[in-house]
C-alpha cells in the first residue's frame, strides 16, 4: 500500500477522527511529549501579546500543548481534515484560540496571514508533498526572530530504532487501527515514518530553507530515537524576554 496524500489523507483522517483521541491516549507520553516540545519554543510572559500558529492541529492535542506553554497568546490552529477540526472545535477553548480548515500549503487563501511570533507543527511534515515548500512558507509567515518547533517522528538512523518503531506499529498500532476500520491511515503512519527524513536530514532541511539556530532535541521513553523536537528561528531579533529555544528548565 502506498503513502496517502492530499485528499486521500484528509479523508482517512476524517474517518479516524471519532477514535483518534482514544488511539493517541493509548500512546504512553503522547500528550506529555507535545507539551515538552511546545515549551521548547521558549516563549516569554506566558505568551502575552504573541501570535502563534499551530499547523496540523488535528483534534487539538497540539493546540492544548501550545496553550499550556503560552496561555495568554493568540493561537490560530489549522488542519486539512474537517473531521479532525470538528472534534477540536467541540472542546472548550479560551477566546484567543481559533481554528481554520485548510491545507498548510494554502494558508493565505484561507485567510491565515502573518507575521506570527512562533509556529508549532506536530506530526505534520512527513504528511506533506513538499516539506521544503512548506518550511519556506512557514519562514515567510514568521516575524524576524520568530520561532519554530517541529515535533515529528524522525528516526535516528539506527537500525534498533527503526526496529522498535516497526514492532510497535505492527503489534499494537496497526491492529487497533484495523479494529476501528482505519487500516489505510495507520498503515500510512508506519510507512510514512520509515520513508521520511532521519533526524539529521530534517535538521538539514531547516537550515536549507533559511532557519538559524537549528537544534535537534530528543524525547524520553520508548520514543527516544524515534520522535524528536526541532527548534529554530528566522534571522532577526526576537521579542525581548524570549529565551533561546530548547533551553527551558523543564527540558531536563
Amino acid at each position: 500500500m502506498s503513502l496517502l496524500r492530499d485528499a486521500d489523507l484528509s479523508a482517512a483522517f476524517d474517518h479516524a477522527a471519532r477514535t483518534y483521541d482514544r488511539m493517541t491516549s493509548a500512546n504512553p507520553g503522547y500528550h506529555r511529549h507535545l507539551r515538552r516540545s511546545a515549551r521548547r519554543l521558549g516563549l516569554p510572559a506566558a505568551g502575552r501579546g504573541l501570535r502563534l500558529l499551530d499547523l496540523g492541529c488535528g483534534t487539538g492535542a497540539s493546540t492544548a500543548a501550545l496553550l499550556r506553554a503560552a496561555p495568554l497568546a493568540g493561537i490560530t490552529a489549522v488542519d486539512a481534515s474537517a473531521g479532525m477540526l470538528e472534534r477540536a472545535r467541540a472542546k472548550p477553548w479560551p477566546p484567543g484560540v481559533s481554528f481554520v480548515h485548510s491545507p498548510v500549503e494554502l494558508l493565505e487563501e484561507a485567510g491565515v496571514h502573518g507575521p506570527f511570533d512562533a509556529v508549532f507543527a506536530a506530526y505534520l511534515f512527513r504528511n506533506v508533498d513538499d516539506p521544503d515548500q512548506v518550511l519556506a512558507a512557514v519562514r515567510s509567515a514568521l516575524a524576524p526572530g520568530g520561532r519554530i518547533a517541529v515535533h515529528e517522528y524522525t528516526l535516528s538512523g539506527r537500525a534498533a530504532d527503526r526496529a522498535v518503531w516497526t514492532a510497535v506499529c505492527k503489534a499494537l498500532v496497526m491492529p487497533l487501527g484495523r479494529r476501528h476500520g482505519d487500516t489505510a491511515l495507520y498503515d500510512h503512519l508506519w510507512r510514512s515514518v520509515v520513508a521520511f527524513d532521519t533526524a539529521d536530514a530534517f535538521a538539514a532541511r531547516l537550515r536549507g530553507t533559511g532557519f538559524a539556530g537549528v537544534r535537534t532535541l530528543p524525547l524520553p521513553g520508548w520514543q527516544t530515537g524515534i520522535t524528536h523536537t526541532f527548534v529554530a528561528h528566522t534571522p532577526g531579533t526576537a521579542r525581548p524576554g524570549t529565551t533561546e529555544p530548547g533551553t527551558t528548565e523543564e527540558d531536563a
